[in-house]
């Protein structure tokens, strides 16, 4: 588990407002390594230069918003969500939202997690 910096923002409710977030990104060289986007257009990301693209988004008269998040590699396969949330819930963790994404076949998946505070987190699971 590692800690990570995660920038929220909201898109605009229009088509092309994700394309054109992507393509300022893109442009810029910056990789989305996660994202999850809801119904009311907050945009979670997280990038390999969390920093660059919160400039480049900035510039654009984006209002995005940092936050430290957990960062979880967890073995693909049945169990394995309820394993983390278990840990979270048995040193006192809330988990505020989740998500993740796996290549089908591959052996590990990876979990992003919002915590009221990822560093404490991180230490307390002691992972």
């Amino acid at each position: 588990m590692a800690v990570r910096t995660e920038l929220s923002l909201r898109l605009p409710n229009s088509p092309g407002a994700l394309a054109d977030a992507c393509r300022l990104l893109s442009a810029e060289q910056v990789n989305i390594l996660a994202l999850s986007l809801g119904a009311g257009g907050v945009l979670h990301l997280v990038v390999d230069n969390h920093l660059h693209a919160e400039g480049v988004l900035r510039t654009q008269r984006y209002d995005v918003e940092t936050h430290d998040v957990l960062w979880v590699q967890v073995p693909n396969g049945p169990g394995a969500l309820q394993t983390v949330g278990r840990m979270m819930a048995n040193a006192d963790v809330n988990i505020e939202y989740a998500y993740g994404s796996v290549i089908e076949g591959h052996p590990t998946a990876t979990l992003v997690i919002g915590v009221g505070d990822a560093v404490r987190a991180s230490t307390v699971t002691g992972v």
